[in-house]
């Protein structure tokens, strides 16, 4: 028997849970609506939409008490030559002091509102050009759904007749002029960085429009390479602070090779990619550069430390070691065993009914792979 129904459900164990979407669901809608109707604020709003994680499809189950969260990009008319940051953030203030006091802070790039169900982050931009603000408006970037909701039948597109697609039905497609049309090219957008005391530049339809072309081009096993290893990360890796979050997914995108042909498969090849791809870094104790997607100049793991960096490529080199022993071997009991190390007791232990332990993918005699007893669908959204 193969592994894969060893990773559905892994998978299934790491995703956000059902209650968990609907609770940010609940939240970001809640807050996008507020804000569009505020008195003071909605003259100078032109667009809300989703970014982060969440929207690409590669957050995982919260661990240890945390919560879900997801980020909200407000693009604003503020003239960043004559609005400072701290000017920017305090515009938004008396928002967040009437409809959520006592559970806001001010950070250095953003506002958190901490609830007792999700945690959302407000980041606030400064004016697009002309020419992006109908991009910016269209249904594709104000869209709530995720790019794991998608089928290859209905894609997400940064174009101007895509819609967001009806989830109440079944067997929806993509229109053939959709298809053709020509995907807008956005510029980066800016965002207040207090503690700089500068505007810096953020490309998050790059980082999405990015995540969804790698993902065709893993099979579809990009998104969830991800989530395993971010879970790995967190559960593995308790005393490191840095890399975690988006950094980590960065270097995961440039290390994952095109056409793997499973997640298991992905995620053995990406550690190992790590490992090759850094080792003179490690090597000539440095950090290494890796430029973000749409803003080549802004270098994504600037905060990382050299002891930082070292002790998380030590900790990919460990466990690309384990991975690989257990894509080669031969007995399913000890592939899963191996999975088991790296990922801990979300991936589901052996089942001696799998196979008779003789050799790696047995085969029944009826033909095709020995069916678990359990359930391997993977929990997605309704599109997936």
């Amino acid at each position: 028997m193969k592994i894969d129904p060893y990773f559905n459900d892994f998978l299934s164990n790491i995703r956000l849970t059902s209650s968990q979407r609907a609770d940010l669901i609940t939240g970001h809608t809640t807050l996008r609506k507020r804000l569009l109707a505020d008195e003071d604020l909605k003259d100078i709003i032109i667009s809300t939409f989703l970014q982060g994680s969440y929207r690409r499809s590669t957050a995982v189950r919260p661990l240890n008490g945390k919560r879900a969260d997801v980020d909200v990009i407000i693009v604003t008319n503020l003239d960043r030559d004559s609005v400072t940051p701290e000017e920017a953030i305090e515009i938004f203030i008396p928002f967040v002091k009437k409809h959520y006091d006592g559970k806001y802070e001010i950070q250095g790039r953003s506002i958190g509102i901490e609830l007792s169900y999700v945690d959302l982050d407000i980041v606030i931009t400064s004016a697009p050009s002309e020419v992006d603000k109908a991009a910016l408006q269209s249904n594709s970037v104000v869209s709530n759904l995720m790019l794991e909701d998608f089928t290859p039948t209905y894609e997400w597109r940064l174009s101007k007749g895509w819609v967001e697609p009806d989830l109440l039905k079944s067997n929806v497609y993509l229109s053939e002029a959709v298809k053709s049309e020509s995907e807008w090219k956005t510029s980066p957008l800016w965002i207040p960085d207090r503690e700089a005391e500068q505007w810096d530049q953020t490309h998050p339809l790059e980082q999405i429009s990015w995540t969804r072309d790698k993902n065709k081009n893993t099979n579809k096993h990009f998104v969830n390479v991800v989530k395993a290893l971010k879970w790995w990360r967190t559960l593995k890796l308790t005393t490191l602070k840095y890399p975690k979050g988006y950094p980590i997914e960065h270097m995961i995108g440039d290390c994952c090779p095109n056409g793997i042909s499973s997640v298991a498969d992905g995620i053995s090849k990406t550690l190992e990619g790590i490992v090759d791809a850094y080792y003179i870094d490690h090597l000539l104790n440095r950090t290494p550069t890796l430029p973000d997607r749409g803003v080549p100049e802004h270098d994504v793991w600037k905060r990382v430390s050299v002891e930082d960096f070292k002790s998380f490529y030590d900790s990919v080199k460990e466990y690309s070691n384990i991975a690989k022993e257990a894509i080669e071997a031969d007995r399913l009991k000890d592939q899963v065993d191996k999975w088991r190390q790296i990922f801990g007791d979300k991936f589901p232990p052996y089942d001696d009914d799998d196979d008779d332990g003789s050799e790696k993918n047995s085969i029944n005699p009826s033909g095709g792979f020995t069916p678990r007893k359990e359930s391997s669908d993977v929990e997605s959204g309704r599109f997936a």
